[in-house]
């Protein structure tokens, strides 16, 4: 299981994920089309081109999930209970078809569960990059971690 089981995190700790993904204008239009969003801002390229950006913009909500999806094998790929929420959720710049999106998580908090003493919470920031170095979003997460089992009789004796 590559995700990490909360003892595992330590506040500071910085993940950068590989590889990074490039967005392509069919990720675009399905995403807007299959969430029902029909923006003419994502979809119309001649509505686009009447803009402040003169093409059409990635559905945000596509660019935050490309985001955590990226940061899901070096963090929580098998090891999440689930996601407690989201905050701070921030797209700083836009993104358009043909960028490439790079990521990296910071935690930011650890603590056990209170009423769950298997699990612990980890927060976790969120940071994706153009191919330009722009921050392009960012978002805190919060996330109820597995801990790790304790060893079994078996483990113990080899």
């Amino acid at each position: 299981m590559p995700g990490r089981y909360f003892e595992e995190f330590t506040v500071g700790q910085v993940f950068r994920h590989e590889p990074g993904r490039t967005v392509t204008e069919m990720d675009n239009v399905l995403f807007s089309t299959l969430t029902m969003n029909p923006q003419p801002l994502h979809l119309d390229h001649e509505f686009a081109k009447t803009t402040v950006f003169g093409r059409p913009l990635v559905n945000s909500l596509f660019t935050l999930g490309l985001l955590v999806g990226l940061s899901v094998r070096d963090t929580t790929l098998g090891s999440t209970v689930g996601n407690l929420g989201f905050e701070r959720v921030e797209f700083p710049a836009p993104v358009f078809a043909g960028d490439t999106i790079y990521a990296e998580t910071e935690v930011v908090a650890v603590r056990p569960s209170r009423s769950h003493p298997e699990w612990g919470l980890v927060t976790f920031e969120h940071r994706a990059t153009n191919q330009r170095g722009e921050v392009v979003a960012r978002c805190r997460r919060a996330a109820m971690m597995l801990r790790r089992p304790a060893p079994t009789g078996a483990d113990r004796d080899g």
